[in-house]
């Protein structure tokens, strides 16, 4: 650059001296000196005054080069007051977020807290027993109004336990499937005081309160009110102080949930109660537990005997009240299977099963339980039963051990059935347990082959089955007597029993059965044929007669029965066990273990099956 700039001054002439700058200059001095070295070649008072111009500006940056120096030390003081000040500042920016995230969130528990209380006083749907006003003489016996409300608050735990169950199966939700508690006065304004004031103002709870006092008889007289409950009073001896908290407890409960206190009634075997309780809380109950009152009154009439066709118009007006009433269709089932209607019990479980949009669907799997019993759908059943802890709520079956036992001993499963049997608890109130025990138990003697106790057992199952509660809970079970009598040489019992029994397929074809066993083949063709024509979506009638064609060495029309039992009853291990025995007798062992295979899934632990399995030999078809 140095050499460029001398050029364009100078030109083109490098046979001019060159005049060199002194010693001591440098920097701005160098240059100015060079610049007025050039200068002075074309004209001396230009470089005169270049110079003195230059000296001037050297001057000043040397004055500003000091200043420079001094401001230094300052400049770098005020830097590092500037950083920490930063930092600073961003620690209060950062403590600032943190305090105003602290603010929000401590805002957002209050929040909640407040909803959250808003949201229980809304939904809020307790029993509140406050405490009772009793006589000051009472005290010195420990009785007092806390205590009174005490015993009320035992009675009502007691009932609300017992109809748990029934509440959670129908899907009851009120009060007394939830909270009940003795209320305890607070004093002062705390959270406890704000949220029970929300829950009084906002909320659903029932508050019940009372007073005991002397009568003039030297008596008591406990008197008990609530929200929506009218005032009731109960009179007795000193003596009489628990009868009469029960007494208030089983008025308030009734007042209060009729539904839940129907079925109360209807699972301790108050039938009568039950029924004329139904008659007259019907008119004034909600609506939502109108459909509840009827299945009610309709299981209780059948417990009794009563008329069964007033019990089936009774589900069916559930049913309309509340289309997806599901366990009315299940309790129409049972009534119509009573009546000898078993293929309008089938359609009636169409029906459920169309309403709920297929299976499984809407409708509790618990509500196929006659549809399953009918077509031998035995795994499902047997599943259900055991998932279900209280059948008797209201699908209007009895004790689950029991169904259970038979449910196993139709499985083939005896281990299973005696060990469900040994597990049933005794219950004075329900006729079924020692009934059906009996029934069990005659199944697994004939299993064994033990007919004399066979036909004992089922004596004394006919004798339990005459309970009108039996009887409507398990139609059709008393046609299994007959066989059972037979194969004793009691004839004369098994023809009493068929004809005294009714319309049920199992009773056709038992009397065919028995009727081919006496030697009468075409006598026992036409009952198989009326068992099938009885119920032609049902399996078991096909089933009887395809062994029965079996027996008689008419294989071909034996499968075809056989088959037509399996497409009915697709998960019945016993007709898909017979086809099997069928084919090995054809010599068709590779079909034949096919069908073992099959069944084997329906009836895992059926000895005979798997001892009809290992015989095949493996010879080719």
């Amino acid at each position: 650059m140095a050499e460029g700039l001398v050029g364009g001054i100078l030109g083109e002439d490098e046979d001019k001296p060159e005049v060199e700058a002194p010693e001591a200059a440098t920097g701005a001095e160098a240059f100015a000196a060079a610049i007025a070295a050039i200068a002075s070649r074309q004209d001396p008072e230009v470089a005169r005054k270049t110079g003195a111009f230059l000296d001037d500006q050297s001057q000043l940056l040397k004055i500003h080069a000091r200043h420079l120096e001094d401001e230094h030390p300052v400049r770098l003081a005020i830097l590092h007051g500037q950083k920490r000040e930063a930092k600073l500042r961003r620690a209060g920016i950062r403590m600032r977020i943190a305090f105003q995230l602290f603010a929000a969130c401590v805002a957002a528990f209050i929040g909640a807290g407040v909803l959250l209380m808003l949201y229980d006083a809304l939904t809020s749907r307790s029993v509140i027993v406050e405490p009772f006003h009793a006589p000051p003489a009472l005290a010195a016996n420990g009785i007092d109004g806390t205590v009174i409300a005490a015993r009320l608050l035992d009675e009502f735990a007691r009932l609300q336990n017992a109809t748990r169950s029934t509440a959670e199966k129908r899907d009851i939700s009120n009060a007394w499937t939830s909270e009940i508690k003795l209320a305890i006065p607070e004093t002062g304004v705390s959270l406890g005081e704000v949220s029970r004031l929300l829950r009084a103002r906002l909320g659903h709870d029932l508050h019940l309160y009372g007073d005991l006092v002397h009568t003039d008889s030297g008596g008591l007289t406990l008197t008990v009110r609530g929200d929506g409950v009218a005032p009731r009073s109960f009179t007795g001896s000193i003596g009489d102080l628990a009868k009469l908290t029960t007494g208030a407890a089983e008025y308030v409960y009734a007042q209060a949930e009729p539904a839940l206190w129907a079925y109360y009634l209807q699972d301790a075997a108050r039938y009568q109660e039950a029924i004329a309780f139904c008659q007259v809380a019907f008119s004034k109950a909600p609506v939502r537990d109108r459909p509840l009152l009827l299945n009610v009154w309709a299981n209780s009439l059948a417990n009794t005997g009563g008329d069964a066709k007033e019990s089936l118009k009774l589900y069916r007006e559930a049913i309309r009240l509340a289309p997806n009433f599901w366990i009315g269709y299940n309790n129409v089932m049972n009534t119509l299977w009573g009546f000898g209607d078993e293929e309008g019990a089938w359609r009636t479980g169409e029906e459920l099963r169309k309403a709920t949009g297929g299976r499984p669907g809407a409708a509790p799997e618990t509500e196929y339980q006659n549809w399953d019993i009918l077509t031998w759908n035995l795994p499902s059943y047997l599943n259900t039963m055991v998932a279900d802890a209280n059948t008797g709520g209201g699908t209007n079956l009895s004790a689950e051990g029991p169904a259970i036992a038979d449910a196993d001993v139709r499985l083939h499963d005896l281990t299973a059935a005696e060990l469900s049997l040994a597990t049933t608890q005794a219950d004075d109130s329900d006729p079924t347990i020692p009934a059906m025990t009996h029934f069990v138990r005659a199944r697994l003697a004939a299993e064994a082959d033990d007919t004399a106790k066979a036909a004992s057992e089922m004596e004394a199952f006919k004798t339990a089955y005459a309970n009108p509660a039996v009887e409507f809970n398990y139609p059709g079970y008393n046609c299994w007597i007959a066989p059972a009598e037979e194969a004793v040489g009691h004839p004369e019992r098994a023809d009493a029993v068929l004809k005294a029994a009714g319309t049920f397929v199992d009773c056709y074809r038992f009397r065919a059965d028995i009727l081919d066993g006496r030697g009468d083949w075409a006598g026992a063709q036409h009952a198989y044929a009326a068992a099938v024509a009885l119920a032609p979506d049902l399996p078991a009638g096909y089933y009887s007669w395809g062994l029965a064609l079996a027996r008689h060495g008419e294989l071909d029309a034996a499968m075809a029965k056989l088959k037509d039992a399996n497409q009915r009853g697709p998960h019945w291990a016993d007709p898909l066990k017979a086809w099997g025995d069928v084919l090995a007798r054809q010599g068709k062992i590779k079909d034949a273990r096919s069908k073992y295979d099959e069944a084997l899934r329906y009836a895992p632990n059926w000895n005979q099956l798997h001892a009809a399995r290992a015989a095949l030999t493996p010879q080719k078809d």
